[in-house]
């Protein structure tokens, strides 16, 4: 058994547990996830960020999905640990460096008039449009608008990785989508062999879309900052937006812009503690 006390912290309805590891490791570390994370039996959450030491950067995050299987990076969970080491004092930097198994990202905090963390805009790093290192199995140096069937119908799909893999297809209706039964035959589609998030997502105008995400290893969640950046680079490698736009999602809105200088994609939005407690698992 292990005692672990912990922060609940949301991005736009991403949520996650956050536990301080700079001094000490929680045992289990992939059972944890998945018994914390339970919405029945643990606190609940789409999963666990372990915030920890690094000798690359100010901080290192691992975070866990909710089936307890480790992912590379998470946008919203990135700006609530730039929230959590600032205003809880682990750091009175308001330019942060982040190691995750995505890279190194740098995140700068938005502070209110009382010094608080409001906003964080992170930088996500430069999209990767290559099949082969997203992954998808297919041939060419992109996968832009291509033609994968699933459930027996049709779709129009676009490849990004944004240190994880996603698949992105506009559609008209993103509210009327039956989620739970498209989203795991994407995940599981034989074309994306280390599975897949994908992303839903409605064209409203150029400065807007409006998107639900299915991610791998956890479902549909509120808000998933990687697959908006992936969104916003889709829709722009499809001319449907100038590079910059609102990412309107069930938790929230971000704003995302493809900064066509540097080629990295910026994504800015919100970081809430949500409550604190203590566990024993």
């Amino acid at each position: 058994m292990q005692t672990i006390r912990f922060t609940k912290m949301q991005g736009a309805g991403n949520d996650y547990v956050y536990v301080n590891c700079m001094d000490k490791m929680i045992a289990n570390v992939n059972e944890t996830a998945k018994m914390i994370s339970d919405r029945h039996f643990g606190v609940g959450s789409d999963g666990l960020v372990l915030i920890c030491p690094s000798d690359k950067a100010d901080f290192r995050m691992d975070m866990y999905n909710s089936d307890g299987t480790q992912a590379e990076m998470c946008g919203n969970a990135s700006r609530c640990v730039g929230k959590y080491v600032h205003d809880k004092g682990l750091t009175d930097k308001t330019v942060i460096t982040l190691e995750t198994l995505a890279g190194i990202k740098t995140l700068e905090l938005i502070l209110n008039e009382k010094g608080e963390t409001e906003a964080v805009r992170v930088n996500m790093g430069a999209p990767e449009l290559v099949p082969e290192r997203i992954p998808i199995a297919a041939d060419g140096d992109r996968f832009v608008d291509m033609p994968v069937t699933a459930d027996g119908k049709e779709w129009r799909v676009t490849g990004v990785s944004m240190g994880n893999p996603h698949a992105v297809t506009f559609i008209d209706d993103v509210d009327g989508l039956d989620i739970e039964k498209i989203g795991p035959v994407f995940e599981h589609h034989p074309l994306f062999p280390n599975r897949i998030n994908t992303e839903f997502a409605n064209i409203v105008d150029k400065n807007t879309v409006k998107m639900r995400v299915w991610e791998r290893g956890a479902g549909e969640t509120l808000a998933c900052g990687t697959g908006a950046c992936a969104v916003l680079a889709a829709a722009t490698l499809c001319g449907y937006v100038d590079g910059e736009a609102d990412l309107e999602l069930i938790g929230g809105t971000l704003h995302i812009k493809w900064d066509k200088e540097d080629n990295n994609i910026y994504m800015t939005g919100p970081a809430e503690f949500v409550f604190e407690g203590e566990i024993t698992l």
